[in-house]
């Protein structure tokens, strides 16, 4: 396995990682570009750690993409066994063909081969003829329990997979193994063992207004700053569901949308105020995009909103001054 997992990228260095980035307009820093690197470089799986909306999946994608291979993904959820992420028969077909008289159980036309099985996302990572390794995206696993855990530690030692009835798979090349957990529950520390790890912090202003203004073009700098300084501000208040990066998308194509539902701009603020696009009261009819729980969404006075607004304001300021 160590001779085959380091091969497809020992020549792999960080400026290709990055320019692999900027190619999907995937905003990566330090913190990220250098523990991907690394878990390239070395073959070993990379643990993702991170609320819920900071790209942890969406890194995921980006390397399938910016590689060109293919994406398997497997969503973990709790009572995952086994069958759903190595493989199944497919008992259906394996019947008719034994009504038609086309195979058989024991003779050399048996049902149980390649043709009757139903590759699941462990074994869809290792098979196939691929010149490149597939980027497999276990996603969620502290969804799961501690039964699939434990198919985990087998499956990333050795790369291979045993089917009885036809042998053992084994990758020719080892595929690309990212895990993201939400820290719902604490993983095993034999499982983090095999991993290197990356935790994704919250987004600087900076790093978020960077990427609304690439995965959101059509909104002007001095909005997509507004937009930022109102989330960043938001953050600093004591919610059950902070506001992530897909919020941040949401709440900035949602106001997009709003604005190209009326004819004049200005309209969308309330206030027609110059100097913000987000008015006190655009910010309370759209924070929706924004707070997932109604304990949050109770939090907002008249005061917050005002607060948030200035926010905006102050951000404004700073992007038109630069």
């Amino acid at each position: 396995m160590s001779e085959t997992t380091a091969t497809p990228f020992e020549t792999f260095t960080e400026s290709d990682l990055r320019q692999l980035f900027d190619r999907q307009e995937y905003v990566a820093e330090d913190d990220i570009v250098i523990p991907v690197l690394l878990a390239l470089r070395l073959g070993k799986p990379l643990l993702i750690e991170g609320d819920p909306g900071s790209g942890k999946t969406e890194l995921g994608k980006v390397l399938a993409a910016g590689l060109e291979t293919e994406l398997v993904r497997l969503q973990c959820y709790e009572g995952l066994a086994a069958e759903n992420t190595l493989y199944e028969w497919n008992y259906t077909k394996q019947l008719l063909s034994v009504q038609a008289g086309e195979r058989g159980v024991t003779d050399d036309g048996s049902v149980f081969d390649e043709e009757h099985l139903l590759e699941r996302p462990l074994l869809r990572a290792l098979s196939g003829d691929r010149d490149r390794p597939a980027v497999l995206l276990i996603d969620e696993v502290d969804r799961a329990d501690q039964e699939f855990e434990a198919l985990l530690l087998e499956f990333l030692s050795e790369f291979q997979v045993t089917v009885p009835e036809l042998g053992t798979v084994e990758a020719s090349v080892p595929p690309i193994v990212l895990l993201t957990s939400n820290r719902t529950r604490g993983l095993s520390d034999a499982l983090k063992r095999r991993c290197l790890y990356l935790h994704v912090e919250p987004p600087s202003f900076e790093k978020e207004r960077e990427i609304v203004r690439r995965k959101a073009p059509e909104l002007d700098g001095p909005t997509a700053a507004e937009i930022c300084g109102v989330v960043q501000r938001l953050r600093e208040e004591p919610l059950l569901k902070q506001p992530g990066i897909a919020e941040t998308l949401d709440w900035s194509r949602a106001l997009l949308a709003l604005r190209s539902g009326t004819d004049d701009d200005s309209a969308a603020t309330d206030d027609g105020d110059p100097d913000t696009a987000l008015s006190p009261q655009l910010i309370d009819r759209t924070l929706s995009c924004l707070l997932k729980e109604v304990e949050d969404a109770s939090r907002i006075d008249d005061d917050l909103l005002e607060t948030l607004a200035r926010a905006a304001s102050d951000a404004r300021e700073r992007a038109e001054a630069q």
